[in-house]
């Protein structure tokens, strides 16, 4: 490799982020081009059927933001 190339590592940290964002949105206008994995439909599967036998298991966004946050000290 060429050592005047530039790479995506000597990008500072909020180029990067904004790459990510700028990747993230690309990928999210087309989201039928997006492959989803067999054991990931059989996972959100599971998951649904879970959901409708038990309702009660589910929690609001707030409630999975304040727990990740907990966790994670943010």
């Amino acid at each position: 490799m060429n050592p005047t190339t530039s790479s995506i590592f000597d990008l500072s940290s909020s180029e990067k982020l904004q790459l990510v964002e700028d990747l993230w949105d690309d990928l999210a206008a087309t989201p039928e081009a997006v492959p989803v994995h067999d054991w990931q439909k059989e996972e959100l599967a599971r998951r649904k059927v879970n959901l409708l036998k038990n309702p009660a298991s589910a929690l609001v966004w707030e409630e999975v933001k304040r727990r990740v946050r907990s966790r994670h000290g943010r």
